[in-house]
């Protein structure tokens, strides 16, 4: 009977161990998740096949080699103020320095030499912000 009353005492703080175990383990993942970091681009493209056929595939493969996702693309339209000079393009990343490794990189550096010639860039970088 005794040895029954400490096996169900040990069980119980054993459980109790994992159970706060558990929820700091998943306190502490959810503590370290940061919001991801968004590159806003609006790109005035004077020459669409070359740009399309010469920049565009360096651009992309360079892009997806460092992890960046492509969020939306497009023309896009104007809610107020000015309409997009040109096509817009939001990328997502993990943060700002994989973000900067990519567009130092030299595989985006070199596609951007040809793009520069068939396009004018104008991109932003911002810190995403957390959903709750």
């Amino acid at each position: 009977m005794r040895f029954t009353k400490i096996t169900s005492a040990l069980t119980i703080t054993l459980a109790l161990i994992a159970g706060v175990v558990i929820g700091a383990i998943g306190h502490a993942v959810h503590a370290q998740t940061k919001p991801p970091v968004y590159m806003i681009g609006n790109i005035e493209v004077t020459n669409d096949e070359a740009y399309s056929k010469e920049y565009l595939p360096l651009a992309r493969k360079s892009i997806l080699e460092h992890g960046g996702v492509y969020v939306a693309a497009g023309k896009g339209i104007a809610l107020d103020g000015e309409k997009p000079k040109g096509r817009l393009v939001i990328l997502r990343w993990e943060s700002m320095d994989k973000l900067m490794a990519w567009f130092n990189s030299p595989e985006y550096q070199a596609a951007h030499k040809i793009g520069e010639k068939y396009a004018k860039y104008n991109r932003m970088a911002v810190d995403g912000v957390e959903s709750k």
